[in-house]
């Protein structure tokens, strides 16, 4: 072949292969041209997640959203509600359990006042005794004081007052009764001058006045005292 012949056919080879190239070009272009932008597949993605969760506030519309507000709205009234209920409730038990042990201790102090007496200082009993009466108790007891102190002064009779075990049965924040277990040592001419211990059982009842709680009715303890 002569040097004349070759070159026309490089030159058919070159144009063949940029007609390859760029049959290759435009074959990327259109590949890439069919692909959808991230605009397109985010804007085609959302819908698909609604879909997923149709029951959520936005897709709810507007009716829906109202409940949906509401239904919140009550839970926490719900919540705030019951929190308040118990806060009083607790406050409630707090203050019934503060007004018995008032009520146990005024009780605890009562009933040795009562048990313990001499025949010779009766005045200053019969005082300390009315001071913590009230009621009907505070009328028996002090229209019955003169028969009292005729059989305390004939049987010249000593009382003293031991252990004290008091405990509320029942009661709410202004009123109680108090069961009350106490010891008591007698002397007098039936025991000829003799201390003779014993124990008395009895039920107070009381109620508040202000702050401090007053006997209102005995079980009658004064009928165990020892007669001339």
């Amino acid at each position: 072949m002569s040097e004349s012949e070759a070159v026309p056919e490089k030159t058919v080879l070159a144009k063949a292969g940029d007609e390859e190239s760029a049959q290759e070009g435009v074959e990327d272009a259109e590949s890439l041209a069919s692909q959808p932008d991230q605009a397109e597949v985010e804007s085609e993605a959302e819908p698909r997640r609604k879909r997923a969760f149709p029951w959520t506030v936005a897709a709810l519309g507007r009716t829906g959203r109202v409940a949906a507000l509401a239904a919140v709205a009550l839970t926490l009234v719900t919540s705030v509600g019951s929190s308040v209920f118990l806060y009083q409730r607790n406050e409630h038990h707090k203050d019934l359990l503060a007004a018995h042990e008032a009520a146990r201790e005024a009780a605890c102090k009562y009933a040795p006042v009562l048990v313990t007496y001499d025949a010779k200082h009766l005045d200053a009993y019969f005082a300390a005794v009315l001071d913590g009466a009230t009621g009907d108790w505070r009328k028996q007891f002090d229209s019955t004081s003169k028969d009292l102190r005729e059989v305390l002064v004939q049987g010249e009779v000593t009382a003293k007052a031991d252990d004290v075990q008091c405990a509320i049965r029942t009661g709410d924040e202004n009123s109680a009764e108090a069961v009350v277990v106490i010891g008591q040592t007698i002397t007098s001419l039936g025991t000829k001058g003799q201390p003779a211990p014993g124990q008395l059982s009895m039920i107070l009842w009381l109620e508040r006045s202000g702050d401090k709680w007053m006997v209102n009715k005995v079980n009658s303890p004064l009928a165990q005292l020892p007669q001339s």
